[in-house]
């Protein structure tokens, strides 16, 4: 049995309902309980196999004791594993286990991701989309902002924007230089901040400041949404992994995509004319330079002879 702290959620979830689970699932919650680590880095079927089971008993055993689905389960499991080891440790307990399953990795990354989709859709209600589609359509300017991979994110989002015809920035700065870009920040603006998982000075920084001039801030994150919900105007819950086998930013960027879609929907003459002339301008950069025409300089008139 793998040491665990006392307070483990997942531990005492299962201790609480062990009793009254069918067999089936008292097998997979005892799985569960004895092999918090290595879940982390299995998907249904897996842990179903190692039950003998099926990945619809884990994933009903998951939703027993109290979470979404296996994605909720692996995501708390994985949160406390990051608090108990070291980044190099976990890293290489991905490798590991990607080495014993060379043959299957294509499969195993797919079922993660897909999993992660599918819990984000189940978790986006259509009145909060249509919410944050309207928050953004409404905005003077959206002022992304994000750290380490979801970086990627915030600066997807104002590429996006931009090319519908919207104004939109993206703030990339850390530490004293985040204080020059949040000074233009109006009440008319909307602030879009990715954080998956970790927080930052500089996100608390952000949102006090954003608090005090009155701007909305639209949050795509997952586990942090508890922690920073009474802080935002509205959250769009972007599940992370919580094996690390998927990028950060997965949830996130298709989440962009549908908000982009929805803005371009609002104003479809904006976002085609902004298209066209973005085509314009590119066909344009790709033409051949043209020869550079060269002046001549007026003769000037010998000495000595008249003018």
């Amino acid at each position: 049995m793998n040491d665990q702290p006392e307070d483990d959620p997942l531990r005492e979830r299962i201790a609480s309902k062990l009793a009254d689970l069918p067999p089936a699932e008292r097998r997979v919650a005892e799985y569960l309980h004895d092999h918090a680590q290595e879940i982390i880095f299995a998907t249904a079927g897996e842990i179903g196999a190692a039950t003998d089971t099926s990945d619809a008993t884990v994933i009903r055993t998951a939703k027993t004791l109290g979470y979404s689905g296996l994605p909720e389960l692996k995501r708390e499991a994985g949160s406390r594993a990051i608090g108990r080891t070291r980044p190099s440790a976990r890293l290489r307990s991905r490798i590991d286990k990607a080495s014993q399953q060379t043959g299957s990795l294509l499969d195993h990354v797919f079922t993660e991701a897909t999993e992660r989709l599918l819990e984000t859709r189940r978790l986006i209600t259509e009145e909060d989309f249509v919410a944050a589609v309207d928050l953004l359509t409404n905005a003077r300017e959206v002022v992304s902002f994000g750290l380490g991979p979801s970086e990627m994110s915030a600066h997807y989002l104002t590429l996006r924007l931009r090319r519908l015809g919207r104004q939109a920035r993206q703030i990339s700065t850390t530490g004293f230089r985040l204080a020059d870009d949040l000074l233009g920040l109006q009440k008319s603006d909307v602030v879009v901040l990715y954080v998956p998982g970790r927080l930052f000075n500089d996100v608390y920084v952000l949102l006090d400041h954003a608090q005090a001039v009155g701007c909305p801030v639209l949050l795509f994150s997952d586990s942090l949404l508890p922690v920073l919900a009474d802080r935002v105007t509205l959250t769009l819950a972007a599940v992370h992994s919580g094996s690390g086998f998927t990028g950060e930013g997965l949830s996130a960027l298709l989440l962009t995509d549908c908000v982009a879609l929805g803005i371009a929907a609002r104003d479809r003459d904006r976002a085609t004319n902004t298209s066209e002339l973005l085509n314009s301008l590119r066909n344009a950069l790709t033409q051949p330079e043209p020869r550079k025409r060269t002046t001549r300089r007026p003769r000037r008139p010998e000495k000595g002879t008249a003018s």
